[in-house]
């Protein structure tokens, strides 16, 4: 089957990382169905394809007839539904990374999908400090149990345009003269570049020996390992700023995250603290970016082009 005659489903499509896997999958020439709560929120991208070729679909991913009616039909189905935060009674770690994923991979077993594409995340371990990457963990068991060819993706911190670290800190840093350094600002990070990660799955999508990569687990992080501390004087130098630093210890970081939390959108979780003290680089032991022919992209040719918003003028 030619990838022009795929019809690949996704959902969670409209996210940060969802955008950037659409526009890569659509110059393939494949149909594209984004399934979601709200069709109209993903109508922003269909002009990435052709006419007709990106349809949004009405989809509750808490409803296994809904997920069904979804993605009958597919060649591919692609899971991107994450949060990084909890919020309601629908909206948990558990529910969403974990029964969902079950869900939607039950219903990819079911309609006799070729290619189920999980995105979890490194650091996802029955044993991880914090409910996100347990959470995360008990995914990826739900989906191999309900779909033994899975492939699963672990990204590390992904950067990139609309991404929620250097975008969350820079607007930080306009505003305060002190930035946070939770845990000391010592765990380490392996940032990866939005765009490598849509390449990772449009390989994956494109590869014509679809059993060459069923049931591998990926590990897809970025050619530099860097302290928490690291990448804000990394995010500082970009714009233009000079900015001092507060270490913050757990216990004082999750006492300020209990009046965080109060907000909408908290700035830090007491699950994001537990999930700092522990490091986000690749293991080194499961197949990476490299096995799939992608070329790891650095930061600094990326980060002044969507950083340059926060950037202090002369």
């Amino acid at each position: 089957m030619t990838a022009q005659r795929n019809m690949i489903t996704l959902f969670g499509g409209t996210g940060f990382l969802g955008r950037h896997i659409v526009q890569a999958l659509a110059k393939t020439g494949a149909q594209i169905r984004l399934a979601t709560r709200s069709p109209a929120s993903a109508y922003f991208l269909k002009p990435c394809g052709d006419v007709g070729q990106i349809t949004p679909v009405s989809c509750d991913v808490h409803d296994a007839a809904s997920v069904a009616r979804a993605l009958a039909g597919s060649t591919h189905v692609i899971n991107l539904i994450g949060i990084l935060f909890e919020r309601g009674r629908k909206s948990t770690f558990d529910n969403l990374h974990h029964l969902v994923a079950q869900r939607i991979a039950h219903a990819a077993a079911e309609a006799g999908v070729r290619q189920l594409i999980h995105i979890s995340a490194l650091g996802a371990a029955p044993q991880a400090a914090s409910n996100y990457g347990r959470s995360k963990s008990e995914g990826e068991a739900a989906v191999r149990r309900a779909f033994a060819d899975a492939i699963i993706l672990r990204p590390s911190l992904v950067f990139g345009p609309e991404d929620d670290f250097f975008n969350r800190f820079a607007r930080m840093a306009r505003m305060s003269p002190l930035l946070p350094l939770v845990m000391g600002g010592k765990t380490r990070f392996q940032p990866v570049y939005v765009g490598d990660v849509a390449q990772a799955v449009l390989k994956l999508v494109s590869c014509g020996e679809i059993q060459k990569h069923a049931g591998k687990t990926f590990e897809l992080a970025g050619p530099q390992i860097m302290t928490f501390r690291a990448l804000l004087e990394t995010m500082l130098a970009v714009t233009n700023r000079q900015r001092g630093f507060i270490a913050q210890p757990a216990p004082l970081a999750k006492a300020n995250c209990v009046f965080g939390g109060l907000c909408p959108t908290p700035p830090l979780t007491v699950d994001q603290v537990r999930s700092l003290g522990e490091d986000n680089v690749a293991t080194g032991t499961l197949p990476g970016l490299a096995d799939l022919g992608v070329a790891l992209t650095a930061m600094g040719g990326i980060l002044p082009l969507y950083l340059d918003q926060y950037r202090k003028r002369a």
